[in-house]
């Protein structure tokens, strides 16, 4: 009897901590945890700037190797004139070095902000950071993606649920699209009627 509690008690100890490992992202009416990082231009960007004079729609991608981020950007690019004039910019977040966001550029041609979140700061406060297990992070390296190397990370690696917020002049969530199937992704029509 003693085993039998024993097992269960330990089953369920493991699974309240795989729950709490597992992100939930930032919720909508959330205040928006402020940031700096540097863009692909070397310029400084401070969210609670940017906010000064406009809505932000901020979106974590995985990184350049992704086909599914790069399609997204892609979208985003060729939508990026409709979400300015609807008084919004885009900034993306990105573990990758800036070495292989200037690979993101090739592939997608985006002109709006990729910032690389070195030390997963931001991911880490928008709660989108979950660690990538030994065998993926295997998977992948054996598909020729080194996520150690591009992501200037060594004992855990680490990557973004690829979320998409809307952040108010005042600094909160209006809108929130978080899925931990990385292949689902808002659509442009999706993330500008939030804008309104």
């Amino acid at each position: 009897m003693h085993r039998i509690l024993f097992l269960l008690v330990g089953t369920l100890a493991s699974s309240v901590a795989l729950a709490q490992e597992k992100p939930e992202g930032l919720f909508i009416n959330s205040k928006a945890p402020d940031f700096q990082a540097i863009d692909q231009n070397g310029k400084e960007i401070r969210l609670k700037d940017v906010l000064k004079d406009s809505l932000v729609v901020l979106f974590f991608y995985r990184g350049q190797w992704c086909p599914y981020c790069n399609r997204h950007l892609k979208k985003l690019e060729d939508s990026l004139q409709l979400i300015k004039d609807n008084g919004a910019k885009l900034i993306a977040v990105t573990p990758e070095k800036p070495e292989f966001i200037s690979k993101t550029i090739e592939k997608t041609k985006a002109s709006y902000s990729l910032l690389y979140d070195k030390e997963m700061k931001i991911m880490k406060a928008y709660a989108v950071a979950f660690q990538v297990d030994d065998k993926t992070v295997s998977r992948y390296k054996n598909a020729d993606i080194d996520l150690a190397t591009a992501n200037g990370q060594k004992d855990k690696i680490y990557l973004p649920v690829p979320a998409v917020y809307v952040i108010s002049k005042e600094g909160t969530i209006l809108y929130r699209f978080f899925n931990t199937d990385y292949k689902r992704r808002p659509s442009v029509e999706e993330i500008v009627a939030n804008l309104k």
